[in-house]
């Protein structure tokens, strides 16, 4: 476990094993601990950077806004400071897949691979409606609700929850850790259309491979979505079956066999 400022803002990142570099990113509010089960069964094959973007986990909360450049130049600068320049493969799972295929668009160098996991999908994004949130964050908070309430709420949000719970009772509780997902979500409508805009002007790495791994849950429409997005970067489907939006935590097995089989395709061999 370790600290990298960034652009004056601490970040949380934990590094596991050894070999070609491996980068898993979390979705909305979820810290780095998510990736427990997944992580023993990369890491004698990888080096598995977690991190914890601004407010979530223990990483140091930001007032400056989210943006899909940003958020591909932290994953960047990061990687610049552990002294592992890549190329990766690039795991976003949720709105954390809109940056992951971000940073494969905008440092084509440095990736070798991109697996998308459950990643949000957005053809018409509303860049606007959601401003209420940050006010409404700073309330809450002011109130002492993450204090008194944080970790139930993940908790009922979650079920059931595996989480470490002392780690969940570290993190949830602060104020910290549910400003930062209000005020990223809040973003979330103006993130999804710069990505969009980048698809028109910046492609993928030629050769790097893509696997888009979902999981439908039983809802056709979510399947069909998925499906489009594979189809539309070119990329390898998979679904896992029986599993919730959290991958990494009901079928961590699945998760780290498209991993490597994504990244042995890129050609990083397992050590």
């Amino acid at each position: 476990m370790t600290f990298v400022r960034l652009g004056g803002t601490a970040h949380h990142v934990v590094v596991d094993g050894r070999g070609p570099v491996c980068v898993l990113s979390a979705g909305l509010g979820l810290g780095w601990f998510d990736w427990d089960p997944v992580v023993p069964l990369l890491a004698p094959h990888r080096t598995v950077v977690r991190f914890d973007r601004p407010g979530h986990g223990l990483s140091q909360g930001s007032a400056a806004p989210s943006t899909l450049a940003g958020e591909a130049d932290r994953i960047a600068g990061l990687l610049d400071a552990l002294g592992l320049p890549g190329p990766v493969t690039l795991v976003g799972h949720s709105i954390a897949g809109l940056h992951a295929e971000g940073f494969a668009r905008l440092h084509p160098d440095r990736t070798a691979a991109l697996v998308l996991l459950d990643s949000s999908v957005e053809d018409r994004p509303r860049t606007t409606g959601s401003a209420w949130t940050v006010p409404a964050g700073t309330v809450l908070t002011a109130l002492g609700l993450p204090a008194a309430l944080g970790p139930a709420l993940r908790r009922l949000a979650l079920r059931p929850d595996s989480a470490p719970p002392a780690e969940v009772r570290r993190v949830y509780r602060t104020s910290r850790a549910w400003r930062g997902p209000l005020r990223e979500n809040a973003r979330y409508g103006a993130v999804a259309a710069e990505l969009l805009a980048l698809r028109r002007t910046r492609p993928l790495p030629p050769g790097a491979p893509v696997t888009v791994l979902a999981a439908p849950d039983g809802s056709a429409r979510w399947e069909r979505r998925q499906r489009t997005l594979a189809r539309r970067l070119g990329a390898r489907y998979e679904a896992a079956v029986p599993s919730g939006h959290l991958v990494m935590r009901d079928d961590p097995g699945t998760v780290a066999r498209v991993v490597l089989e994504t990244g042995r395709r890129a050609g990083q061999e397992a050590a």
